[in-house]
């Protein structure tokens, strides 16, 4: 007779390494996470003005052997989605048709940017100097909160 036991010596794979995935008109911001969801560090800036993104992340993914992608989700204050949320639906739509077998989980993220904007100040860098990683910054402020949420 075969008996199904959670093994706690062999527990469920894990999600990491991930990428995480600011979203924005001009530009993507990419972070990703060490293989065991420990730190989140900004990866790229890929702006959309000159290219399609799905390519890019699509290396990205397979160079880093990402496991899960964390996209983040612009939510109003009282949790509803609106026209930003929509086309972040829309962007993620077709990176899980170019990823097709890749987990994704959408992470609400309000206030990462000013939230990064404020540690890159803190860390010395002026509002104007900040355009080149703000995006960056902001996607590893989304990985923090998925970590801090899977934790």
């Amino acid at each position: 007779m075969k008996t199904d036991f959670h093994n706690p010596i062999d527990p469920a794979p894990s999600p990491h390494p991930a990428l995480g995935v600011d979203f924005g008109e001009a530009r993507i911001g990419l972070a990703a996470t060490d293989d065991f969801g420990i730190m989140a560090h900004p990866v790229e800036t890929i702006p959309l003005s000159h290219r399609d993104p799905l390519p890019r992340i699509r290396e990205i993914a397979t160079m880093r052997k990402v496991k899960t992608l964390v996209i983040g989700l612009p939510l109003r204050l009282d949790g509803s989605e609106g026209d930003s949320a929509k086309k972040v639906r829309a962007f993620a739509t077709r990176l899980a048709a170019a990823l097709p077998d890749m987990p994704m989980v959408f992470v609400d993220e309000s206030y990462t940017t000013s939230d990064a904007s404020e540690k890159l100040r803190e860390a010395g860098r002026k509002a104007h100097q900040q355009k080149g990683i703000i995006d960056q910054a902001a996607a590893v402020e989304i990985l923090n909160r998925w970590m801090g949420e899977i934790s």
